[in-house]
C-alpha cells in the first residue's frame, strides 16, 4: 500500500487555527491524504489550550506535536496526560506530564508511531540528547510506519537527524522556525526529509506576528507585546508516499496553500 502522510507546519495563533478548519480538508482529499500530523505549539500564540486542541482534531489531525513552547498555557497539562494523540518531545524530562510517542492505528490496520523530538543548538540545552532518545525509543516500539518532527532552531541539527535516521525510519520533518524550505527530499535509505515545513497562518507577517512589532525589536525600541498579523492566511505543509511493504517514503512533495 502506498500511505499519503500529510505534515503541517506550525499553527500560528487563532487565525492559523481557523484557516486549518477552513483548509484541511480540502487538502487531506485533494492529495488522497491517510494519516495527518500537525503542529500546534503556537495554536494560542506561545502555546496550546485544550480548545485550540480539539479544533486542530476537528480539522483532521490524527497527532498534534508541540515544541518549546508546550508549557506556554499550563492548563494543557492535564490534557497531555489524557490524550495519546498529542506529544510533547520525547527528551523533555521524564517526570514531566505528557509523553513524547504514541502509535496509532492507521488504514487497513497499519501501526504508524509518531514521535516528537526537540533540538538542542541555541534551544534548551537542559534536555536529554534528541539522537540518542531516537534510537531508545526505536528499540522499544513497534510499528510499520515511523514519523518524526524534530522541533529544532538550528537547520544544521534538523538536517543531521535526518541522515542519522535514514533507513529507520519512513520521514523526518523539521518545525519551529516557521519558514518553509525548499530542500524536500529523498534520502538514499529510504527516509522522506524536510529541514523546516514552515507555518500555518497570517501570510503577511514575520513569522505570524504583525511585521511592525517584529520590527520594533530590531530596531531596539522599546518592548511591545507580540500579537498575530491579520490578512489572508497560509498552510506549509509536506506530503510524504511512504510503501508500507518496505516502509521506504517513495515520495515527497510540498503541498501549500495560500488563501
Amino acid at each position: 500500500m502506498l500511505l499519503n502522510i500529510l505534515a503541517v507546519g506550525d499553527v500560528v495563533s487563532a487565525a492559523g487555527v481557523a484557516c486549518l478548519r477552513r483548509r484541511l480538508s480540502t487538502i487531506k482529499r485533494s492529495h488522497g491524504v491517510h494519516f495527518t500530523v500537525v503542529n500546534g505549539e503556537n495554536a494560542a500564540g506561545v502555546g496550546l489550550t485544550p480548545n485550540d486542541a480539539r479544533d486542530i482534531f476537528t480539522a483532521g489531525a490524527d497527532v498534534i506535536t508541540l515544541g518549546n513552547h508546550t508549557w506556554g498555557k499550563i492548563k494543557i497539562t492535564d490534557f497531555l496526560e489524557d490524550n495519546p494523540f498529542i506529544l510533547r518531545p520525547a527528551n523533555y524530562p521524564a517526570r514531566l506530564p505528557g509523553r513524547g510517542w504514541t502509535v496509532c492505528d492507521g488504514p487497513t490496520g497499519l501501526r504508524i508511531c509518531v514521535i516528537n523530538l526537540i533540538g538542542r543548538v541555541e534551544m534548551d540545552p537542559n534536555v536529554d540528547n534528541p539522537f540518542t532518545v531516537a534510537d531508545r525509543i526505536l528499540k522499544q516500539m513497534e510499528a510499520d510506519v515511523v514519523l518524526v518532527d524534530f522541533h529544532a532552531e538550528a537547520t544544521s541539527e534538523k538536517l543531521a537527524m535526518g541522515w542519522y535516521l535514514d533507513g529507520r525510519v519512513s520521514a523526518v520533518w523539521g518545525t519551529h522556525t516557521h519558514v518553509p524550505t525548499a530542500d524536500v527530499k529523498l534520502l538514499p535509505k529510504g527516509t522522506g526529509h524536510v529541514t523546516d515545513l514552515g507555518m500555518t497562518g497570517p501570510a503577511n507577517s514575520v513569522l505570524g506576528i504583525r511585521p511592525d512589532l517584529s520590527i520594533n525589536k530590531f530596531l531596539g525600541g522599546l518592548p511591545r507585546r507580540y500579537e498575530p498579523a491579520s490578512g489572508p492566511c497560509k498552510v506549509d505543509a509536506v506530503l510524504f508516499t511512504v510503501d508500507t511493504e518496505t516502509r521506504a517514503c517513495v515520495r515527497a512533495q510540498r503541498v501549500d496553500f495560500s488563501e
